[in-house]
């Protein structure tokens, strides 16, 4: 099965499953461990959401290993650094990023896509690989339809992460 194949299959499957759960939390959870169950150099996925108040970014949902960075200071991490720019970032090799945040031994690659709604940032996909240059220009396209999809669940739900 190709790559291209398997990140349309996975894209129908998260809109069906999203437009059939009323829960956004648990609809976050199965989209999280959909994609890393599926893609597998995705070790890690989750769904930080802003707190603006605090500026800080929130876990409201992941698959993987426990993490311990939870709550995300805006500008801190590659997490924190896409909060504020509202732009993709890719981390082909972490060990060579000084402001990365590691959440375990093993990632060696990380993306972060930005999460709109409505055209605002408020949140993103956070997704690790323990495998160095894990993400090409496919996973960043990928990731913006996931956060697409998500947006208009967001909108359709009026729910508040």
């Amino acid at each position: 099965m190709g790559q291209f194949f398997m990140y349309k299959s996975l894209l129908e499957d998260i809109a069906q499953y999203l437009w059939q759960n009323p829960d956004p939390l648990q609809a976050l959870e199965w989209v999280c461990t959909e994609i890393q169950q599926k893609l597998f150099l995705y070790d890690w996925v989750g769904f930080y959401f802003h707190n603006l108040e605090k500026e800080e970014l929130h876990l409201k949902a992941f698959a993987g290993k426990p993490t311990d960075h939870t709550v995300i200071p805006f500008g801190k991490g590659i997490c924190g650094q896409v909060a504020l720019s509202n732009q993709n970032f890719v981390v082909a090799d972490v060990s060579k990023h000084e402001n990365y945040i590691a959440c375990s031994l093993n990632v060696k690659s990380e993306i972060v896509v930005p999460l709109f709604v409505e055209g605002k940032n408020i949140g993103q996909i956070d997704v690790d690989s323990n495998t160095a240059h894990a993400f090409k220009k496919k996973d960043e396209v990928f990731l913006v339809d996931v956060n697409r999809l998500v947006a208009a669940y967001i909108l359709r739900s009026k729910v508040s992460l």
